[in-house]
């Protein structure tokens, strides 16, 4: 968890081949752009760097005061992708392993033999417990450290450095233009001056990727354009099936509807015009922007200025400017200290921000110590008085007590007394726990003012026979045998001679489980009722029925 005091400006960057620079501030919640300029520059696409350093520079610092950036905002760079690769990696290689791998990919590549690359790596949600799926970007990092010190230097505060591939995406998830529920799988294809990029998508996951270098121009026929591109991506296409294809067409060159309507592909076709085409603002624009400039902004600047906001749900979290860039990315880093799950940036905004509440701690806390002490007097001596009370109070009971000591208790004697108020009561512990025949178990136990006996048995005679135990041990109690049935009856079907004495066959002919019996004192039961029961079974089995 980020400890931050107060949300700061954010302000996206994006230097692209076809506009320019451009600078953009974007209000998140309510999808509009507040502030928005843009000055020509010139860009390098055989070596995929800024032309001119000092020009960048200026444009840059032009448009800060053109619109009215103040110093210390958090600026957020995008830059033309240079790199983009998804690979996939052996589990057991580690993070150090992997971007070793990537930085021998990387350093085959012709644009980086005369540059060191600076490499930015996701680790993608779909990855497999044998293989790490992988995505990484790269870029010039001599490039990299001069934006980052170039923007130093005119007072801003650079925070990511992201490409344009990611950029894109993430504009369009940002005004909803695609589907990105995890079980919607989609194709995004990205057309540019000199390759053509091919993204598979899960939702908003990276899964797969194709890259393929066009020659275009206007000195080419728009036929001719348009057949390179369609030669270099269909066989792609063909072997990528989705349920939806997302044309993004960058170059001026290429229209990203005409493209749409000539491709064949076995899914929905949308198309977003990202160039000159472009007649709509992708998304509302404030008032003091010119309405002509609208339909230029781009969706890369969108995608810096919204890049802070949207990376909380992003799974691909891509950011250039990161530890590769040795010295220059750590002597931009405020210090963190950490608590725990909790970090704290030392900038020197939260660095002021601390000190006044410290100020205001430490006052509130001089306020609280010089306030009367009366009321703390006042509630202290109350519980002296009670703490007094209490003593008495002991006091009291040991001299009403004191002439009474351990002699004058008799361990026999109370144990004897006990046995005389409570015989009752030891007697049926002593049946229930000594007393049970074999095949009978009971199920409720009452020793009060009425004693209660509930359990079941397989077979009359046990009942009968746990019955005399009871009257035996206290042949003066008036404890009667109030209840005896089966519990599941039916009709009993005619016995032989011989089954008419077997008490198993008798039980089966009534198509019984067991006997229920209640041995009590207590008055709710009528006496006829049981009598009644008693005498009918007894009777069914030439049973005499006890007293």
């Amino acid at each position: 968890m980020d400890f931050n005091f107060k949300k700061n400006i954010v302000v996206g960057v994006s230097i692209n081949p076809e506009t320019g620079l451009e600078v953009a501030q974007i209000d998140y919640t309510a999808k509009t752009v507040l502030n928005y300029g843009f000055k020509p520059l010139a860009y390098d696409n055989v070596r995929r760097e800024i032309a001119d350093m000092d020009l960048f520079k200026n444009a840059l610092q032009d448009l800060f005061v053109e619109l009215q950036i103040p110093k210390g905002a958090d600026i957020v760079v995008n830059i033309p992708t240079a790199y983009f690769k998804i690979s996939d990696y052996p589990a057991s290689l580690s993070e150090e392993e992997i971007l070793t791998t990537i930085e021998e990919d990387l350093a085959s590549h012709p644009i980086f033999q005369n540059s060191e690359p600076c490499i930015s790596a996701v680790l993608l949600p779909n990855s497999t417990i044998q293989f790490n799926k992988v995505a990484y970007t790269g870029a010039s990092k001599i490039m990299l450290i001069e934006i980052a010190m170039q923007i130093k230097e005119l007072g801003y505060n650079l925070v990511a450095i992201d490409t344009s591939v990611n950029s894109t995406l993430n504009a369009l998830i940002y005004n909803e233009r695609v589907d990105i529920s995890s079980d919607n799988n989609w194709v995004m294809l990205l057309v540019e001056n000199n390759c053509c990029r091919i993204l598979a998508m899960q939702g908003r996951n990276y899964i797969d990727n194709f890259e393929d270098q066009i020659s275009i121009g206007e000195v080419l026929g728009d036929a001719e354009n348009y057949s390179t591109v369609i030669g270099a991506v269909s066989p792609i296409l063909k072997n990528l099936p989705s349920k939806l294809l997302y044309v993004v067409s960058k170059t001026d060159i290429i229209s990203a509807k005409i493209l749409a309507d000539k491709l064949s592909y076995n899914a929905p076709i949308i198309h977003q015009e990202a160039n000159k085409y472009n007649e709509n603002a992708f998304i509302e624009c404030s008032p003091n922007i010119d309405p002509q400039l609208a339909p230029n902004i781009s969706l890369d600047v969108i995608g810096a200025g919204i890049l802070k906001d949207i990376e909380k749900e992003s799974t691909s979290k891509f950011n250039l400017f990161n530890a590769s860039l040795g010295d220059v990315y750590i002597l931009e880093q405020p210090p963190v200290i950490k608590f725990g799950s909790i970090s704290f940036t030392l900038s020197m905004a939260n660095m002021i921000v601390l000190s006044i509440a410290l100020a205001l701690i430490i006052l509130i806390i001089d306020m609280v110590s010089i306030l009367p002490l009366n009321q703390i007097i006042s509630r202290k001596q109350d519980e002296i008085s009670q703490y007094n009370n209490d003593i008495a109070k002991i006091q009291k009971y040991l001299n009403e007590n004191k002439n009474i000591s351990t002699e004058m208790f008799d361990e026999g004697d109370e144990i004897k007394m006990g046995l005389i108020h409570n015989k009752n009561i030891y007697t049926y512990y002593t049946i229930v726990g000594t007393e049970i025949p074999k095949k009978l178990w009971l199920t409720k136990l009452e020793l009060g003012n009425y004693i209660t006996i509930e359990g079941q048995a397989d077979n009359l005679e046990s009942v009968y026979s746990f019955f005399r135990n009871v009257k035996d041990y206290n042949p003066s109690t008036d404890i009667k045998l109030q209840k005896l049935g089966l519990a599941t009856s039916s009709k009993i079907k005619t016995l032989t001679e011989e089954e008419a004495f077997d008490t198993d066959s008798i039980i089966t002919s009534m198509n019984a489980d067991f006997y229920e019996f209640r041995i009590s004192n207590a008055p709710e039961i009528s006496k006829t009722d049981i009598s009644n029961e008693i005498n009918g079974i007894s009777n069914s089995l030439n049973l005499v029925p006890l007293e």
